[in-house]
């Protein structure tokens, strides 16, 4: 399963789902999440209002995922994943992108998606460093391509060129296939 690496709106791919770097009270934000709730429309809000929260405020805890129709979005599904705040790299942020990568990916399986889009989860105001950022999303893909074949198509999809190039370069550092 070769992974795309685009640069794009990811608000206008033709996939079966789109990944949300969401924050813990799945309501809306700024960045993508902001954008993928405008262009989804207000069906995604009230959606999102209809996940019970787990403690008050929180949804989605950092590390995990939860999955909403798409409304007026081209993918049928939006996988909220919360992504962790950059705090220097000693508060589990590794693991905790790790993990809400893996959740969104299992999610992708359990509802039968064969392809999915991920934006740079943590990278844009909660400050996750883009090639540490980079490294770790590879390192989970990587894993997902000798375990499993679905989703078969994996498109990451950056707000810009810098984050187009850290992907690229981790994915050539760990010997990930690339598609062109």
């Amino acid at each position: 399963m070769p992974i795309a690496v685009i640069q794009t709106d990811i608000t206008t791919l033709q996939v079966d789902a789109i990944v949300n770097a969401a924050n813990e009270a799945m309501l809306g934000g700024g960045g993508v999440d902001g954008a993928i709730h405008r262009a989804a429309g207000p069906g995604l809000l009230d959606a999102c209002r209809a996940v019970p929260e787990v403690r008050p405020g929180v949804r989605c805890p950092t590390g995990q995922a939860r999955i909403t129709p798409g409304f007026n979005l081209r993918a049928n599904w939006v996988i909220h994943a919360v992504g962790p705040v950059w705090r220097g790299g000693t508060h589990d942020e590794p693991k905790l992108l790790a993990a809400c990568h893996q959740h969104a990916l299992e999610i992708a399986r359990q509802h039968a998606i064969d392809s999915i889009a991920f934006p740079a989860i943590s990278c844009g105001v909660y400050g996750y460093p883009r090639d540490a950022a980079a490294g770790v999303v590879m390192s989970v893909l990587a894993d997902e391509q000798h375990r499993t074949r679905t989703p078969r198509r994996i498109v990451l999809c950056a707000f810009d060129r810098g984050m187009e190039d850290a992907w690229r370069r981790a994915a050539a550092r760990l010997h990930v296939a690339i598609a062109s």
